[in-house]
């Protein structure tokens, strides 16, 4: 952290306390109230942390206002036009843009860490056959600290490389799996010869009858998925992980606790919740119906998958994502899928009303995203575990930044306490 060169000042009761201001390369200054409690004897107060800055971090940034997103500084549009997942992998973990060579030993390197430990499939035949993936992809990355003894020493730098490389190369297989066992079908194993994209839709979709050949539409949409979902500066889940790994877990435990708290409908469920919603409007004349209701304060209902919280302007990662979705639409057709001959038109409405311009309620990226996962065949169910599997490495990302953190230390939130005070105990008699 660099030094501070301006401060504020606050004054409690007639007492004046100097904090330090911090300034970053980019987004608003940042007021250091670290040594407010011993001075002043307060907390500050700022539930869900919406104004709180809990780490300095050089991974991502994101300006809500403008509608930017960089990852080390790139753009996420050149990013997801121009490169791959693997690739952006390789920035988000270690920095800066790999040379050909560094990128083919990268993508090499996770290549053949594809596979799961053999024994590792008894969990997923532990679990009912409609459980939901997550539910599963929860236990068993967590698990993966029962097989992996040798990455599970945080202070041991090879370990934590190694833990990383396997967390990236294994959780498509076991997304895939999960995936394949709530459908009744037999695991596929993953293969060198395909890439990081390909190689996940060929284990959802092969089977032993009959082999799976993928188009390549679909693997560049579904890696732009992953590109796009890639890492989103401190989110819930993101500052789960780190809070995790604040008190010394082992990598596999904090990923867990990151797919877990992603599980969360208001968090990775976007996508879901959007086609659930295309499904309730089910056909396109009653359109207008649900646009005037989206409308009406006093109506609970809302467009899922237009506008986010972050953005208050067009989503980055939405015009990428449109293009995707046209491509696989074109690829696939609508004409026998009534959920997505509603996207497409309410997508139309949308952008020619006034009323949600002016709002600024872009389609945003889990409605193109939503819109593709349905397109290709994935039940709902499998929409947040793709949305995990492609956080992965945004989670490991921080997760090491934070390690490597002088600064690091266990996170302990504080409160604003409204209970009782001290009382004395009564006994059972006279109660």
């Amino acid at each position: 952290m660099t030094e501070s060169t301006k401060s504020a000042t606050l004054t409690i009761d007639g007492k004046s306390y100097d904090l330090p201001i911090f300034s970053p390369t980019a987004g608003p200054d940042v007021i250091d109230i670290r040594k407010l409690y011993a001075q002043a004897d307060v907390f500050t107060y700022d539930p869900g942390f919406t104004s709180t800055s809990a780490c300095d971090s050089t991974i991502t940034f994101i300006d809500g206002e403008e509608g930017v997103l960089l990852h080390r500084g790139y753009p996420i549009d050149q990013l997801a036009s121009k490169s791959h997942y693997l690739e952006v992998c390789y920035l988000l973990l270690y920095g800066e843009l790999p040379s050909p060579t560094k990128l083919e030993e990268f993508e090499s390197l996770v290549t053949n860490h594809t596979m799961l430990h053999e024994q590792m499939m008894n969990f997923f035949r532990g679990f009912r056959r409609d459980a939901h993936p997550m539910a599963i992809m929860v236990g068993v990355v967590g698990a993966m600290s029962a097989f992996y003894h040798d990455s599970t020493d945080i202070t041991d730098a090879h370990q934590r490389e190694v833990a990383t490389i396997r967390l990236i190369a294994k959780m498509p297989t076991i997304a895939a799996m999960a995936y394949k066992y709530t459908i009744g079908q037999p695991f596929e194993y993953p293969r060198n010869d395909l890439d990081y994209a390909s190689n996940f839709l060929r284990m959802c979709f092969a089977v032993p009858a009959e082999d799976y050949v993928v188009n390549p539409i679909l693997s560049r949409a579904m890696d732009r998925i992953f590109t796009l979902h890639a890492d989103h500066e401190q989110n819930a889940s993101t500052s789960t992980v780190r809070l995790a790994s604040s008190s010394g877990a082992n990598p596999f435990a904090c990923i867990a606790a990151g797919i877990a708290c992603l599980w969360g409908p208001a968090h990775g469920g976007a996508n879901q919740a959007c086609l659930e919603m295309l499904k309730e409007i089910g056909t396109p004349d009653r359109i207008p119906e649900f646009i005037a209701r989206a409308k009406d304060k006093n109506d609970p209902f809302r467009l899922m998958g237009f506008g986010h919280r972050v953005y208050k302007n067009h989503d980055p990662r939405a015009t990428v994502m449109k293009e995707s979705a046209d491509e696989v639409l074109e690829l696939l057709g609508v004409e026998n899928n009534p959920v997505l001959q509603v996207a497409k038109e309410l997508e139309k409405a949308a952008l020619a009303d006034p009323y949600f311009a002016e709002k600024k309620l872009f389609p945003n990226v889990d409605f193109y995203s939503g819109v593709i996962l349905e397109a290709m065949g994935f039940p709902t169910s499998m929409f947040t575990p793709i949305f995990a599997l492609s956080r992965t490495v945004g989670w490991i990302s921080q997760w090491k930044e934070m390690i490597a953190d002088p600064q690091n230390k266990i996170g302990r939130p504080r409160q604003l306490y409204l209970g009782e005070t001290a009382r004395d105990y009564v006994d059972i008699e006279n109660r």
